[in-house]
């Protein structure tokens, strides 16, 4: 395989690491808002509460995927294996 190609499938597979993380924080901040949060919550507050748990969730994916992006470019040499995005400006 080429750069090309290797950097095609460390983006989907990072993509789908990250949207698999999202997918994982939401569904366990969901199991616990919904243990500890009264059955007879008002819908307005309810839906607050899963604007909150969808952003944490959002923030909470990125965060682990900048983590492991980060201890992997220090473990591997990226230039050797992928292709760059972007151009350096003269």
């Amino acid at each position: 395989m080429n750069k090309k190609v290797n950097t095609l499938l460390f983006l989907v597979a990072a993509s789908l690491y990250n949207i698999i993380i999202m997918i994982l924080i939401i569904v366990i901040l969901l199991f616990f808002v919904s243990r500890f949060l009264p059955q007879h919550t008002s819908p307005a507050a309810a839906s607050s509460i899963f604007i909150v748990v969808f952003i944490l969730g959002i923030a909470g994916s990125f965060f682990i995927y900048h983590k492991t992006v980060r201890y992997l470019s220090r473990k591997i040499d990226m230039d050797k294996y992928f292709h760059p995005l972007f151009k350096k400006r003269k």
